[in-house]
């Protein structure tokens, strides 16, 4: 990962983006599983940079992550707004996708964890319907305590999968996937927030036309504007004061250079 890292590696906001297109993250996974070296993926969007911006652990971890896709269209306002040559947005469901695909088309294994019971079933009979040939070598509900935490690691490491799906919110994905990242034994192990909620049908994704205009967000606050009004209007505000904070400190550096 050394030439993605220094090529293609750009600081923004206290965090990292690889600024680099879907198919080339795609062939930066391929690279991974081939390696067999346990790689954990990050996807960051304003409201993961807002928490980041306080809980120095979470910066730590995403900060250690060698490939990190902007997944938010904040994101991509923002490297715009900094100068930063970020070639595209690439969403997490649109990511774990394809890569299901690529797991169907290559035969790589795949284990899915998190979600309801009911949810991952579907999610599972989803995939294998419309890939024949997908190997599910394992899967489990994010349902569970810590006591029951071992003998899950050492199912997903005996399950001989090339890449893994952890189906928790952030930052709970980031810290659980930090802590056994090395026991999983699993190359390429992403997170993937509520994409099996979408995948299983229960949560419907912005149409087209507003999804190209970076306004996916907007649909998902006017379907639950109480559960999200505090991440998309107080979350996105501090997420633009940031922003320009940020570019104004960089034009007085630069200015007293």
């Amino acid at each position: 990962m050394e030439d993605i890292k220094e090529k293609n590696r750009y600081s923004i906001l206290n965090t990292y983006v690889n600024a680099i297109s879907m198919d080339d993250t795609i062939a930066e996974v391929e690279s991974i599983i081939k390696r067999r070296i346990p790689t954990q993926h990050v996807v960051i969007n304003a409201s993961k940079v807002n928490l980041m911006q306080k809980d120095k652990e979470l910066r730590k971890i995403v900060n250690s992550c060698p490939l990190i896709n902007a997944d938010g269209a904040s994101i991509v306002w923002a490297a715009k707004n900094l100068g930063i040559p970020l070639k595209e947005r690439v969403t997490g469901i649109d990511l774990f996708n394809r890569l299901v695909e690529l797991a169907h088309q290559k035969e790589y294994k795949i284990y899915l964890f998190g979600a309801k019971e009911e949810v991952i079933v579907k999610v599972k009979r989803i995939f294998e319907e419309k890939y024949p040939n997908l190997q599910v070598v394992g899967y489990r509900n994010g349902y569970f305590t810590e006591k029951d935490e071992p003998e899950i690691v050492k199912n997903m490491e005996e399950s001989g999968a090339d890449m893994m799906f952890v189906a928790f919110s952030s930052p709970k994905k980031e810290y659980w996937v930090n802590k056994y990242l090395q026991q999983l034994k699993i190359p390429f192990v992403m997170g993937v927030g509520g994409s099996f909620d979408v995948v299983a049908g229960l949560v419907n994704r912005a149409p087209m036309w507003m999804q190209n205009n970076n306004l996916e967000w907007f649909y998902r606050f006017i379907q639950e504007p109480r559960r999200m009004w505090k991440r998309y209007i107080v979350g996105n505000t501090k997420f633009v004061v940031l922003t320009y904070r940020t570019k104004a400190k960089l034009k007085t550096a630069n200015w007293r250079f």
